[in-house]
């Protein structure tokens, strides 16, 4: 989810997340996180990224921020676990490429799916 500001009001965040802000926390569905917050004022995306174990990036060209989906605080919070399966998938060129070619290296996997 991308954003123009640091700071967004509740409601934004609950169109572009489902995640809603209520008395008890963050809550999605049936699932609540704490969350202490300022009824009048709005939202850190800093502070809900902690809360909701979601990556944030900001661009600082463009101004604009990127919440990424919650990764449910497995597979990086130690990097021992955090390893790719051997794939193999066409370069660029579409000669085949091996991911353990890059064993020992840190890489980052991007995916896209046009659904």
């Amino acid at each position: 989810m991308i954003f123009r500001s640091a700071r967004i009001p509740a409601a934004e965040l609950e169109r572009a997340t489902g995640w809603a802000l209520k008395p008890e926390g963050l809550c999605h569905d049936d699932r609540c996180v704490p969350f202490p917050h300022d009824a009048g004022g709005d939202l850190s995306l800093a502070d809900v990224a902690s809360a909701l174990g979601m990556p944030l990036v900001k661009e600082e060209a463009a101004g604009l921020w990127a919440l990424g989906p919650g990764g449910g605080g497995k597979a990086l919070d130690d990097p021992d676990t955090a390893v790719l399966p051997d794939l193999e998938l066409p370069d660029v060129n579409g000669d085949p490429f091996r991911f353990s070619s890059l064993r020992g290296q840190k890489v980052l996997v991007v995916a896209w799916a046009s659904w």
